[in-house]
């Protein structure tokens, strides 16, 4: 099992623990922020996971699984269609949009806008974000602010870019697992989840969603402790809600990892 951060760029130690209490291999690797990487997530080559997962197969992984949070789940979606042999995906929060850059590139800069990822050296087309996007209400001297809504906005302004920067979901040869709240202040995971479920059923595939109307941006699996208050961002959901959903997520994430999985 492949263990990738969202933006906050950590090694998952933590996860990779409680996967492997259930028998399974687990790595989690730095993509980003690290030596000779780019120090946001900008035009991150999706080659960079290659390696891990090699690494994973070679060490007799019968099945190769990735698990992903928010901008690692959209990476993690992504290798399902792009690369063989992953054989399961379990999205935390997921988008079924390739976005823009979180910080800045290899040129230390941020704007214009540039691909999140990149793959045999070319860029995912990707909406950018609206930049006139305000919080509201007002952002607090210091408080943190939910930025949802700036995704919603900027895809309501880039709407004519939205088609083509679809993860496509439906060439994935992956079981597919998407766990998402519906209080998810950070962007709007439950109904991406829903959108990459309608694709994936369209096409005959299996899918599952695993939703919950009050948990936030930080699921917790069983054995994790609640996730750290952040004095930047407002992440939604509660330490119970975000723990409830974890739990109602993992017998079908630990099913679709040991597999077979099949159409539920």
């Amino acid at each position: 099992m492949l263990v990738l951060s969202g933006s906050s760029g950590r090694i998952e130690e933590e996860r990779c623990r409680i996967l492997a209490r259930e028998g399974m291999s687990a790595l989690s690797i730095r993509w980003f922020g690290g030596s000779g990487q780019p120090p946001g997530i900008c035009e991150v080559p999706l080659e960079t996971f290659e390696p891990a997962i090699a690494l994973l197969r070679a060490g007799g992984a019968r099945r190769i699984g990735v698990l992903g949070t928010s901008k690692g789940a959209e990476a993690a979606l992504h290798l399902s269609v792009l690369l063989p042999g992953v054989d399961a995906v379990v999205a935390l929060s997921p988008t079924s949009l390739t976005w823009a850059n979180v910080g800045p590139g290899k040129d230390g800069r941020d704007r214009p806008h540039r691909s999140s990822w990149t793959w045999r050296g070319e860029p995912l087309p990707f909406v950018p974000y609206d930049d006139s996007w305000t919080p509201a209400p007002a952002r607090p001297e210091g408080g943190p602010v939910a930025i949802r809504g700036w995704y919603e906005q900027s895809r309501r302004t880039f709407a004519g870019r939205v088609d083509a920067a679809r993860i496509p979901v439906e060439r994935s040869g992956a079981d597919l697992v998407l766990v998402a709240g519906g209080d998810d202040e950070m962007w709007p995971s439950l109904p991406c989840a829903e959108e990459l479920a309608a694709r994936r059923r369209a096409a005959g595939l299996p899918v599952r969603v695993v939703g919950a109307p009050g948990a936030g941006h930080r699921p917790r699996l069983p054995g994790e402790g609640p996730a750290p208050a952040s004095v930047q961002f407002r992440y939604g959901g509660s330490a119970a809600a975000d723990a409830a959903l974890g739990a109602a997520a993992w017998p079908h994430i630990l099913d679709a990892l040991r597999g077979p999985y099949g159409t539920r």
